[in-house]
């Protein structure tokens, strides 16, 4: 069995990773643009679980698992945003720990 050896020129760098489809954060606006977009997309999620809930009780033609994957969504939506404000608050704490 031959295996050849990776080459130099097939490897490519990889570029800025993009959030959420943002620009690389160039201040501290920036941040707050980002974190407020995902605040409004964990919002705009719980509000369709609470819509399709509606439509489901109403019988308005939801489905049963269209509105159990609806309700999932946000849940796991606002999970992964409570996890993100812990690191945050951890960060910042271990900051505020540094000795100057």
């Amino acid at each position: 069995m031959n295996i050849s050896p990776i080459q130099p020129s097939s490897i490519q760098p990889v570029g800025p990773i993009e959030i959420g489809g943002a620009a690389p954060a160039s201040g501290s606006s920036e941040f707050g643009n980002i974190l407020q977009g995902a605040i409004d997309q964990v919002e705009g999620a719980s509000n369709n679980a609470n819509q399709s809930v509606q439509q489901f009780l109403s019988g308005d033609g939801e489905d049963l698992h269209t509105t159990v994957l609806a309700v999932q969504r946000a849940s796991l939506e606002f999970d992964m945003l409570m996890q993100v404000r812990n690191k945050v608050v951890s960060a910042y704490q271990e900051v505020m720990r540094m000795q100057m």
